[in-house]
Formats: C-alpha cells, structure tokens, sequence
C-alpha cells in the first residue's frame, strides 16, 4: 500500500475501530445464548456495542461530508478554470479588435499614398521598381493580416447558423475546389478522399455549413502548402461512437516536437514554414470553429514523415 493511500485509509479504520470492538462485544454476547434483555448483570457488552455504533454512525457521516467538501472544492476549482479561460479568451478578443483597430489605418494610408509615390512605375529604375513592389505586396500582406485578424476575433463571438450539415459533402466539396485551385495554377495534386458507406455513411453534423466548410477547407490547403507536389494527400472520414471524424494527413517535412503544442495559436509560423507564403492564422481559424461547434482539433506529426490532422464535431 502506498504512503499516500495509507494516509487515506489509516484514520478511517481508527474510526471504525471502536464500533467494530463494540459489535463483536454484542456478538459474543448474543452468541453465549443471553439475552439483551440481561443486560443489568452484565452492561459493559452492551454499552460499548452501543458506543462503537454511534462512533462508527459519527466516522461514516464525517467521511461522507469529507466527500462532500473535497466534491465542492473539485467543482469549485473546475468552474474557476472555466472562468479564468473564458477571462483569456475575452481578453485576447480585445487585443485582437485592437490590434485591427490601431492597424487598419495606418495599412489603408500606405496603400493609399504608394501610387503618389511612383504615378509611373515605368519611369522607374530597376532598384526602384524592385522597391516599389515590395512595399506594394507588403502592405496587401498586412491589409490581409488585420483582416484575418479581425475575422478571427468576430467568430468568437459572433452567432452561429444552426442547421443540419452533412460533413461529407463538406469534405468533397472542399476537396473539389482545392483541386481546381490546383490545377489552374498548373500544378496537378493528388487528393484521396476516404468516406465510409457501410454499414452506414457519414453521420451529419448541426452547425454552419460556411465554417465548416472554412475548418475543412483550411485544412486540406495546408497539408497541399506543406507537403512536396508529387506526394499525396488523404482525407479520411470516419464515425467515432457519436462523433464525426475527418482527418487530413500529408507526407510532408513534419512539424518538430517542441513547435506543435502552439500550432493552432494565432501568427504561429514553424521553422518549415519559412519562404512559404501565409499569415499564421489557418490552423486558429480552425480551432475556433471546431470549438465554437462543440469540437477539437488535433495534430500529430513526425518530422520527416508527415503529418495528420484530425477534426472531431459531435454527431447529431
């Protein structure tokens, strides 16, 4: 027995002891054939049956209402978490609407006041087009971050569409349009989609089709951004005992051990990442709709090897 459960069970017995010593008083009594009616000749059995019950009556009830205070602590710790969450949550909102306020302006008047710098790229020299250019896509870049931004922020809070959404249609879709993408910038990219139909299909889900379609839709870019053209991507669904699973996996570079704890943190960019275009907000824009609909999103991955994702929503 360990310390720690010998810590547990030691005063218990003490407490029981006496109401144990007292009920094997009371039996021997019992058993010699006298009554307990006899009990002015004889009283002690009796008086200490009677005691070791009422203690023992005394160590349950403490022990019991020592449940009932180490249950109240447990929950009140738990609803204490959830509100120190929920607290996070509202303030990371706030900075994120602040961050697009105090950004906005500033990104707007850049994109603004560049084509009064150079009104004629043509008479520009080859170092200065090269400049030109950079601010120019820099600042699209950031107009694009502080929407993002701003978008992420909103879905927090905003309401959901509540209709009955089938995920396999979700998926193909998704699928379908990520491979068109593909195609039109002339690189073709092979997307296997796994669904069940035996002995039943996909089970829907209740939520807004838009977001999903956005979680599923951001994770299959993602396995195509970070994994070689000529390397397949599958989409796996599958029913988990009520909850729906789609998972995308790669055969990508994989992402380090120490990096994938925060990779669903917003502006998270992992060392593979580096000269690939993005903004660091596809996997949180994902992980806010799987939680705004009542689901997780997780990742393993093997550098080297690849990786897998898996969006879990709950069945209707």
């Amino acid at each position: 027995m360990s310390d720690a459960r010998g810590r547990r069970v030691g005063p218990l017995l003490a407490a029981l002891l006496p109401g144990l010593l007292g009920l094997l008083a009371a039996g021997a009594l019992l058993g010699s054939g006298r009554s307990l009616r006899v009990v002015v000749g004889a009283p002690l059995p009796v008086a200490v049956a009677t005691v070791g019950l009422l203690v023992t009556a005394a160590a349950l009830a403490g022990a019991a209402l020592a449940r009932g205070r180490r249950r109240a602590v447990a929950v009140a710790a738990s609803a204490a978490e959830r509100a120190g969450r929920e607290d996070e949550r509202a303030a990371h909102r706030r900075f994120l609407l602040r961050l697009d306020h105090e950004m906005k302006n500033p990104v707007t008047a850049m994109r603004a006041a560049l084509p009064g710098v150079a009104p004629d790229r043509t008479l520009l020299d080859a170092g200065q087009a090269r400049a030109y250019d950079t601010l120019e896509q820099q600042a699209v870049r950031l107009s694009g971050l502080v929407a993002e931004l701003r978008k992420l922020a909103e879905l927090e809070t905003r309401p959901l569409d509540q209709e009955d959404v089938d995920l396999a249609q979700v998926v193909q879709d998704a699928v379908a349009d990520l491979g068109d993408q593909a195609a039109a910038s002339g690189v073709a990219r092979t997307i296997t989609v796994t669904l069940p139909r035996a002995p039943w299909p996909l089970p829907h889900v209740r939520g807004d089709a838009d977001l999903l379609y956005l979680a599923v839709h951001n994770l299959v870019a993602n396995a195509l951004k970070f994994s070689p053209a000529d390397s397949p991507v599958e989409v796996r669904g599958s029913d988990d005992d009520g909850v729906v699973v789609v998972e995308v996996a790669d055969s990508g570079a994989g992402i380090p051990e120490h990096e994938q704890a925060a990779v669903f943190d917003e502006l998270v960019r992992g060392e593979q990442a580096r000269g690939i275009p993005g903004s660091g907000l596809g996997l949180a824009l994902v992980r806010v709709v799987a939680q705004r609909h009542g689901g997780t999103v997780t990742l393993r991955s093997r550098p080297g090897q690849g990786t897998s994702a898996r969006l879990r929503l709950p069945a209707v």
